[in-house]
């Protein structure tokens, strides 16, 4: 196990500081266009340099689509975005075989998955088998056609948005494919302010706010790097895997929400929480993870992996009360 020195981390510290200085003007270039979300400008950078995809949900008419395309804006990179719908095929989204008559054979058509990053809007009115093949292109990093399988870009990011799930038209996601996402982001209205600031900005129909791209893919490969060096303490590992398992077995950790959590979880939300702290830290200019940056972005990793019990739908629970309990009574070192 690596030990850190104090002139360890004042020499990390400094690496972190210029490596990030790209990704903060990114965030001051997407302010230009979105009022407000700070949590969900910062997951989106998050998701960028801890290389996982991220789940965007809210009502229609709160910037979602508007937040993913400006942030994409800002990197200059490749850019799909796709529309799931309920008569979406497969082939639309990963490409197919063409038969091509001259010579008698077929030839591979690449579909919009192959960019770095896609916009997969209103994921949950697809269907299953769509969900089956985006779900290979987010683990595996890879589709399949016919018999061949490509590799796709690297960076590749999926941001998906979708409606909350009483909305109509809509379909629960499987449970193997939330899980694949790194952070669930929730989108809620702005405040009274907020909404005069958008007004001000937006109403005009000749001219919108637009952003300059200030970050190359090269830069988030590098900065990842730099981002895996960030110092976790052992104390804080621990906290991070308590917090986990405790959502797995609560009433064994003297938790009152014992019955709530059907399935609490998984050992990807352990993984998950630390690089969310680790890219935490590196926006915020530190060579080390507080054990603040853990309960900062805890509701995040955590809320779609839990799978609530009847009771708790009964008691008018929600994964974010229960995430809190958990905040509340684990110990933080």
């Amino acid at each position: 196990m690596p030990t850190y020195t104090h002139a360890d981390v004042s020499a990390l510290e400094a690496r972190v500081d210029a490596a990030s200085k790209p990704f903060r003007a990114l965030q001051a270039e997407m302010r230009r266009v979105i009022v407000g979300q700070e949590d969900l400008l910062d997951g989106l950078i998050i998701g960028l340099l801890t290389n996982g995809h991220l789940l965007i949900e809210g009502v229609p008419g709160l910037a979602k689509t508007t937040a993913v395309a400006t942030l994409a804006a800002g990197i200059r990179t490749s850019f799909q975005r796709i529309q799931f719908t309920p008569d979406l095929l497969p082939a639309d989204l990963i490409g197919t075989l063409i038969y091509r008559p001259n010579t008698g054979d077929f030839a591979v058509k690449k579909g919009p998955i192959f960019t770095n990053i896609v916009l997969a809007d209103e994921i949950n009115r697809a269907p299953a088998k769509v969900q089956s093949a985006l779900l290979e292109a987010m683990q595996e990093r890879q589709v399949t056609i016919g018999t061949e399988t490509f590799r796709l870009p690297d960076p590749f990011l999926v941001l998906a948005t979708q409606n909350p799930i009483e909305q109509e038209g809509t379909y629960p996601l499987p449970e193997a494919q939330v899980d694949r996402f790194m952070l669930k982001l929730i989108v809620r209205y702005p405040s009274p302010r907020e909404e005069r600031q958008i007004l001000d900005r937006m109403s005009k129909t000749t001219s919108t706010p637009s952003i300059e791209p200030v970050l190359k893919p090269e830069s988030i490969l590098e900065a990842r790097t730099v981002v895996d060096e960030i110092f976790v303490d052992e104390r804080i590992k621990d906290y991070v895997v308590q917090l986990v398992v405790a959502s797995r077995d609560p009433g064994a950790h003297r938790i009152p929400i014992a019955g709530l959590i059907q399935f609490g979880a998984s050992p990807r939300a352990t993984l998950s929480l630390v690089r969310a702290a680790r890219a935490k830290a590196f926006l915020e200019g530190r060579g080390y993870v507080l054990p603040q940056d853990v309960k900062d972005i805890a509701p995040d990793v955590l809320r779609h992996r839990l799978t609530l019990s009847y009771e708790a739908e009964a008691e008018e629970k929600s994964s974010d009360d229960l995430v809190r309990a958990l905040l509340d009574h684990v110990p933080v070192p």
